[in-house]
């Protein structure tokens, strides 16, 4: 980032000063990427650091995940600060010094840098801070497609570590570098996927008649699927139903006895959800029927919406504004149907996830691969520039939600 825009800034001095330290934990944690639930070495280097800060830590929830506590005064307010641990397996393309250690896994999509922006609001706050209050930190593990926070929330989060709020962060590639996005509302969509089984009776192409084709009945259903969208939707309800696998056959002149289709879903509220999976298994089952075939319909929730406190969404952005002021700052942000895990936090209590511009990738060391700066590509890398900032925002974060009155 060029030094003129980082002027205008209002970083911390001490965590600017730390910065090499924190960046040096970042590439540390890219070099050791560690899958969902596997986060053990993370989790270790985590909790030494909270350790040696003197923040109290707690091992174990969701297995893999971490907690520490930092608590000063008597305030009764409490504030919960996340961020994610886990890896990709992706094998990466980079060759630069940092790059993965591990074949077959990487950080993909930047909780090293996410977990090292925390680490260093943590430090910040264990030796400088000045608050009245509890602050947990919250390192989570699992984001990608284990559901960890909810794994989390199952172990007791919440109720062996209250707060009145908890609050995420995600880099975001394409946002200019050092900028923030928000919103009220939904930010990002629920995430769910179907399997759509057809069960017919083969036959011998030039002899279709002798069977009952689960090809055909599978091209009915997957363009009547797309009805729901144009015809059952409101049209002001955002969502997207993808069909992304069509499996049948192993021969050209044979009719097979099955085929399946799959694909995905994603809204921004439970309501809209409730309608797509209704119709959907209506119009497998219905048009299954109607050619004489059986249908078995699997429809799964993997991630509800994640949707902002109203409230906390406008205390979060103000405190953005006055991190890297109001023109870095877009708080009615487009919200993506990409899926996030935070959102069974934001279930459990209220609070508020923002996304922090990772730029469009000039930021990355020589040797980089071919490829885009973008979340889950093999050329991908955390923008070092915003551990200072993603650090400093936590910390005003924490310091200014703590000194509110209940």
């Amino acid at each position: 980032m060029h030094s003129d825009a980082t002027r205008t800034m209002k970083l911390i001095p001490e965590i600017q000063a730390a910065r090499g330290e924190i960046q040096t934990l970042r590439r540390t944690i890219h070099a050791h990427p560690e899958l969902r639930y596997e986060e053990t070495q993370t989790a270790e280097l985590v909790a030494k650091n909270l350790t040696e800060w003197g923040i109290e830590v707690h091992r174990g929830l969701g297995k893999t995940g971490v907690v520490g506590v930092l608590k000063r005064g008597n305030g009764l307010r409490s504030i919960g600060l996340r961020a994610d641990m886990d890896a990709l397996p992706v094998h990466e393309l980079n060759d630069f010094e940092h790059r993965s250690r591990h074949e077959g896994k990487m950080h993909a999509c930047g909780h090293d840098g996410h977990t090292a922006m925390l680490l260093g609001a943590a430090r910040h706050l264990a030796k400088h801070g000045e608050f009245d209050g509890t602050i947990v930190f919250i390192f989570q593990p699992a984001e990608e497609g284990g559901a960890g926070a909810q794994a989390m929330i199952d172990d007791g989060l919440f109720t062996r570590f209250p707060v009145d709020a908890v609050f995420g962060i995600h880099n975001w590639p394409g946002m200019a570098e050092g900028h923030f996005g928000v919103t009220e509302g939904p930010i990002m969509a629920s995430s769910n996927e179907f399997r759509i089984e057809i069960k017919g009776v083969g036959s011998h192409a030039a002899l279709p008649h002798n069977g009952r084709d689960p090809i055909f009945t599978a091209i009915q259903i997957a363009n009547g699927l797309q009805g729901i969208i144009t015809r059952n939707k409101k049209p002001l309800d955002t969502a997207v139903l993808s069909i992304t696998q069509i499996h049948a056959g192993s021969a050209v002149n044979v009719v097979p006895d099955e085929a399946f289709i799959g694909g995905t879903v994603r809204t921004f509220t439970t309501e809209t959800l409730d309608l797509i999976e209704t119709r959907l298994r209506a119009i497998a089952e219905h048009t299954a029927a109607a050619y004489d075939c059986s249908v078995n319909v699997m429809f799964r929730r993997n991630y509800p919406p994640t949707i902002n406190s109203s409230e906390e969404a406008r205390f979060a952005a103000s405190v953005m504004k006055e991190v890297v002021g109001a023109d870095r700052v877009d708080d009615a942000v487009e919200p993506t149907m990409g899926a996030e895990d935070f959102s069974f936090m934001l279930l459990a209590k209220p609070g508020c996830y923002a996304f922090l511009g990772n730029g469009t990738g000039g930021h990355r060391d020589a040797g980089h691969g071919a490829g885009p700066c973008m979340l889950h590509n093999a050329s991908y890398d955390f923008n070092d520039e915003l551990l200072p900032i993603g650090s400093t925002y936590w910390v005003r974060l924490a310091e200014k939600f703590l000194a509110q009155e209940g």
